[in-house]
């Protein structure tokens, strides 16, 4: 079977840039601005993408100095996008450190319905001990301490959505008879960081369960990520990197009993376009540009859990760097910012722009035929099986991407130039229904 490559937008207010807010065509207020999300959308349900993905956590995020801050609620934006749209997927981060399993499964499940099949949950452990200290935590739990609740949080979510069968509703007007009481599975869940008792009050949704997506790159995250997930945003710098976190991932997965062509490896890439290859560094040059460096500094030194002046913009990052082994929160993205700086002989000027764009995702400034050569070449060689689409500035750098690279990746037979019978968000993915795990046969994520 051929395979198809897969694209999500990944939607950051006006643009994944730190610097984007500050262009002329920028909207400084459009992070809480519904009209701007629902052109995002409709951009990139034109594109045909299989999925928008709206990231999020518990806290107010960054310097109010550097870039707009603070975001709506995603699932509650979610549900208005999924009334402007018809066909594309709707997935937002939720956490499982501060969050409930019956009430998040009850939310997630309410989008799929309203959305006709098309919800996703990207499934974060959170880090960080500004999250921590707004749910009543001194410290931000250990992140294996963060994994092991998530993973109990996913197999109540489980059962939680799995409390209803399909034909519940009988719905027989002329017997009075609404629903099958013996249709019902009460969780009865008691664990180790949850107790559950009920059945959700919601039927079972278009989906069975949500697409469930993972962030880590972690060794506890893969682990997560083999064991749940279906869809996995990562960040990789290299051709080289990628090929081995795919190969590795897919490896785990089939050890864990799954068909490791059921989990899609998108990895992330903040495409900056021009008409030739000078006008694209000339706009990614104009960016880096607006940077305000001591806010990079800053941010920077928190990632790299050093004392506020540690750094100095015109040197390398210090040689006594912690560890990854004693990094609790976002272990993965430390590594792969210390590898990128160490590989390359950054300066913390050249790091600090290096990371403006993407946060350590890879960034690729070029023509649309460039880009569209590098996500091929990505896609052909084992890296991916499709992309996290980050544009540097929104809404014009989602609509040159979808004007101009998704043509040729049409062209070159990669992508689909139609949404086709398939309407769920799994059927976009490839992956079957979920079959619930209270009927026989037995349960099967794959």
């Amino acid at each position: 079977m051929t395979r198809t490559l897969h694209l999500n937008a990944f939607l950051m207010n006006t643009g994944h840039h730190e610097a984007s807010w500050r262009l002329p065509e920028s909207d400084p207020y459009a992070h809480v601005d519904l009209a701007h999300y629902v052109k995002l959308a409709r951009i990139a349900e034109r594109g045909t993408f299989d999925s928008l993905f709206l990231a999020d956590g518990p806290q107010l995020w960054s310097n109010l100095a550097q870039r707009p801050a603070g975001a709506l609620e995603p699932l509650t934006l979610l549900t208005a996008l999924a009334t402007a749209t018809e066909h594309i997927g709707l997935i937002a981060t939720a956490s499982t450190s501060y969050n409930s399993p019956y009430n998040l499964a009850r939310k997630f499940a309410s989008l799929d319905i309203i959305s006709g099949g098309r919800a996703g949950w990207n499934v974060v452990t959170t880090a960080g001990a500004e999250a921590a200290r707004n749910f009543g935590l001194d410290a931000e739990p250990a992140h294996a301490e963060r994994y092991a609740r998530a993973a109990e949080f996913l197999d109540v979510a489980l059962k939680l959505w799995d409390s209803w069968e399909d034909d519940t509703i009988v719905a027989d007007k002329a017997a009075g008879v609404w629903g099958d009481d013996a249709k019902i599975h009460p969780a009865r869940h008691q664990g180790t960081y949850f107790s559950v008792a009920g059945a959700l009050n919601v039927p079972r949704s278009p989906q069975g369960y949500p697409l469930l997506v993972q962030a880590g790159s972690s060794e506890d995250g893969k682990a997560f990520a083999a064991r749940y997930a279906e869809a996995v945003f990562t960040a990789q710098q290299t051709l080289a990197d990628a090929r081995s976190f795919y190969t590795d991932l897919k490896a785990r997965t089939e050890r864990a009993g799954r068909n490791p062509d059921h989990i899609k490896v998108l990895p992330g890439i903040v495409p900056v376009i021009g008409s030739t290859e000078a006008e694209a560094r000339a706009a990614e040059q104009a960016l880096e540009d607006h940077i305000v460096h001591e806010h990079g500094v800053a941010r920077l030194e928190n990632l790299l859990h050093l004392e506020p002046g540690t750094l100095d913009l015109d040197r390398e990052l210090p040689a006594d760097l912690p560890p990854e082994s004693a990094i609790e929160g976002a272990k993965s993205r430390y590594t792969l910012v210390v590898e990128l700086a160490r590989r390359e002989r950054l300066t913390v000027r050249r790091l600090i722009g290096r990371l403006g764009g993407g946060r350590g995702h890879l960034t690729f400034a070029g023509t649309p035929e460039q880009v569209a050569d590098a996500i091929e070449t990505w896609f052909t060689q084992g890296a991916a099986d499709g992309f996290n689409i980050m544009p540097a500035v929104l809404p014009s750098g989602l609509e040159t991407f979808v004007d101009q690279v998704v043509p040729i990746l049409r062209f070159r037979g990669l992508f689909r130039t139609a949404y086709g019978p398939r309407r769920t968000l799994r059927g976009r993915y490839g992956l079957p229904r979920p079959a619930n795990q209270y009927l026989s046969p037995a349960p099967t994520l794959v």
